[in-house]
């Protein structure tokens, strides 16, 4: 089989750039080896109802907001979005105090405010800084040269340090910081852009979906395949074969057990770089130096992750999401080293938005940092053969999560139906994930030219895209598909929906 282009793996960036290609005249083909498309959008049956595997909420999906452009360009404004309350869209709960971050620059600045009076200028200031570097998201794509250096000129600077420098007052830098676990927050190396961007996109609206993150996947590949494109599952790459400097063609096996060449012109890989050079086993155009700068990438860190389903009419739905940390927690910055440590001394409760308009909560998530360290002595085994060892552990880490959770949510354990866990291997099984983890490739601040890839690989037709590039997140993903289909594309196709 010959296609224009063939897209390795079905992420939420696979995808993308399969879409973004079909819908630009390519002949297109998705890859996936699982028999469910979508990676962390993948979502799963439980007690009849849909949990989410990787996919809680998004930022910035107001009308004419970056993500609402994206998505409308995507065909995804259609799906059932649900809006969280502008007045408290996260709630932070430190030291048994809890904090309501308010959506809206302005907002924002003036609820942090009223907390804490005595650094008014200061928060308004670092709420300006914010919108700004929010509205230069795009920079990258619009203005390639000015845009790139103003980007790296905030990934070359260190977010703790910054918040250090801003703010005297350690409780408003923990509030500031407190709903950050859907990024590592870690001293030495996390890069003020990441911290800036990811936390303005949320700032501006939040939303959650009524119904699970696969509706994105399912309403994207409708959305290839309509354009003429093809979605293989079940349909595992084994090798990328190059030939002449080129990539000629990937080996896949099929679920039925034949092997078969995938020809292209153009490959894009939305597996993980250190998976993606495995299967070019050789190469004229990539050095060894190369591979190994890639295999010696750091992963950031998954996360131990309990399902729960809930007694009818036991907890009420809350149209916000809650960040929940120890007492004995003295900044949320601790909580990577602390999860290296096997330690869970924060959590993220999300519910979903209940699909009869009802006033209480079906089910919900929670979900903590976890170091693949913690769970590295089950590395060799699968989902049906983990021993009891492993299961004892994780009811162990589920009763630390639940009894954290019960600070927002009083009756929890009593209202508790049924729980499922998981942890990053689930993640690394289900997803391909190396390690399970959550965010990709730890960018290093400190040396970015070894942690801040670029789409283009030393192959000339060979992509990658996906979190392990510039952001993590939904909306990071979708910048970065533009990005790598840009380089095959040109620009000019690209921006016009975002200027």
């Amino acid at each position: 089989m010959t296609f224009d282009a063939v897209i390795l793996g079905s992420g939420l960036g696979g995808l993308q750039c399969a879409y973004i290609l079909a819908k630009n005249g390519k002949k297109v083909c998705v890859v996936e080896k699982n028999g469910v498309p979508g990676g962390c959008l993948q979502s799963f049956r439980r007690g009849g109802k849909e949990f989410d595997t990787g996919f809680h909420y998004v930022g910035a999906l107001g009308r004419g907001q970056i993500l609402e452009k994206l998505f409308r360009y995507f065909g995804l404004m259609e799906l059932p979005w649900h809006q969280l309350d502008t007045d408290g869209f996260d709630e932070i709960v430190l030291k048994g105090k809890s904090y309501i971050l308010p959506n809206g620059y302005e907002g924002f600045a003036d609820g942090i405010s009223r907390l804490f009076p005595h650094q008014e200028k200061q928060i308004r200031d670092y709420s300006s800084f914010l919108q700004d570097v929010g509205s230069k998201i795009t920079d990258p794509l619009i203005k390639p040269g000015d845009g790139f250096f103003s980007v790296n000129k905030l990934l070359s600077k260190n977010a703790w340090d910054f918040l250090q420098n801003s703010f005297r007052d350690p409780c408003l830098i923990n509030v500031l910081s407190g709903n950050s676990l859907k990024l590592e927050l870690k001293k030495e190396t996390l890069p003020l852009y990441t911290f800036a961007q990811i936390n303005s996109s949320y700032i501006q609206s939040a939303w959650r979906l009524k119904g699970s993150g696969s509706l994105i996947a399912e309403t994207l590949i409708k959305g290839i395949k309509s354009f003429g494109g093809e979605v293989y599952t079940s349909t595992e790459a084994v090798e990328i074969v190059e030939k002449n400097g080129k990539i000629e063609h990937i080996l896949v096996n099929r679920k039925d057990g034949e092997r078969e060449k995938i020809y292209a012109d153009t490959f894009i890989s939305n597996l993980s770089p250190q998976l993606t050079l495995q299967l070019v086993k050789e190469s004229s155009c990539i050095r060894p130096v190369f591979r190994h700068r890639i295999e010696k990438l750091e992963q950031t860190y998954g996360f131990f992750t309990v399902n729960i389903l809930l007694k009818e009419g036991k907890v009420p739905y809350f149209n916000r999401n809650f960040y929940c940390y120890s007492p004995d927690v003295e900044t949320v910055w601790d909580i990577s080293s602390l999860a290296d440590q096997g330690k869970i001394k924060g959590v993220l409760v999300s519910q979903q938005v209940p699909q009869d308009e009802g006033r209480f909560a079906t089910h919900l998530d929670i979900l903590a940092p976890m170091s693949f360290a913690m769970v590295k002595q089950w590395k060799d085994t699968t989902p049906a053969t983990r021993p009891q060892s492993y299961k004892e552990y994780k009811a162990k880490m589920a009763e630390e999560c639940i009894r954290m959770a019960c600070s927002v949510i009083p009756n929890l354990k009593d209202s508790i139906l049924k729980t499922y866990t998981s942890t990053p291997l689930t993640y690394q099984f289900y997803t391909g994930a190396i390690q399970g983890t959550a965010y990709g490739i730890r960018k290093d601040c400190n040396n970015l030219i070894k942690t801040l890839l670029a789409p283009k690989t030393p192959v000339p037709n060979l992509f990658f895209t996906g979190q392990n590039l510039n952001l993590h997140g939904v909306l990071g993903v979708s910048i970065t598909s533009l990005m790598t289909c840009s380089e095959i594309l040109g620009r000019e196709p690209l921006v016009s929906f975002l200027e």
